[in-house]
Order: structure tokens, then C-alpha cells, then sequence
């Protein structure tokens, strides 16, 4: 994969963004759902060198080089949804400009506890 190309892309993606904006202020032309979901996939597979899986695997979009399988969640607020616990997690925010921040990288088990006893949400 030809890196800076896609992180170019990435870069563009957001300037565009930036300027729709700016060109019509109050209205919001931010990624979300699916697209912020690959964006974020992609980011991570590409920076940690992980190999991505086919989309909506239960529990796991990459795995790493030994085998194992790493949840990779993106937001660009403040929170991710988890519907199973996964191996490995990797958790970032996708910034403004294109780049990311990582939240969390380590084990899917200590995510998994913050959610127990609690009813899970229809969205996870």
C-alpha cells in the first residue's frame, strides 16, 4: 500500500471537510457512522501494521502478525460502542486535520469491565 498516498487522501478528506464548512457555516459536513468506522480501521491498520479483516467481523477488524485479533474503534467525540469483548483493542479519536490520537491500545478485557452490570444499548 502506497502509505502517504492514503494519508494524503485522509488529509484531503478533512480539508474538504473544513472548507464545506466554511462555506456554509451552521451546516456540518463531518464523517460519521460506517465512514468514520473505516477511516478509523484503516488509520490503525496502516500505522501498527496490523492486517485487516473483512467488515463487521464479531469482535475483531485486524489481527496482528502472531494471530491476534485487535477491535479497532474510532470516534471523533468522546465515545466508541463495544457489543462483545473483544482480544485486543485499539481505541482512537480521528482529529480534525486527519490524524489521530490514541485513546487506548491493550487488552479488550479491561475495556469489557466498565460495561459490567450494566444493560447493554441497542447500538452497543
Amino acid at each position: 500500500m502506497d502509505h502517504e498516498k492514503f494519508q494524503s487522501l485522509i488529509r484531503q478528506l478533512y480539508s474538504t471537510v473544513a472548507e464545506l464548512e466554511e462555506m456554509f457555516p451552521g451546516r456540518h459536513f463531518t464523517p460519521h457512522g460506517h465512514m468514520v468506522g473505516s477511516i478509523g480501521e484503516c488509520l490503525v491498520s496502516d500505522v501498527y501494521d496490523l492486517i485487516l479483516e473483512t467488515a463487521s467481523n464479531k469482535g475483531f477488524d485486524a489481527v496482528t502478525a502472531n494471530g491476534k485479533q485487535v477491535e479497532i474503534k474510532a470516534t471523533q467525540s468522546k465515545s466508541v460502542a463495544f457489543r462483545s469483548e473483544p482480544e485486543h483493542t485499539i481505541v482512537i479519536k480521528i482529529l480534525p486535520n486527519g490524524s489521530f490520537e490514541e485513546i487506548y491500545n491493550g487488552p479488550g478485557s479491561l475495556v469489557w469491565e466498565q460495561f459490567e452490570g450494566k444493560k447493554m444499548p441497542m447500538n452497543g
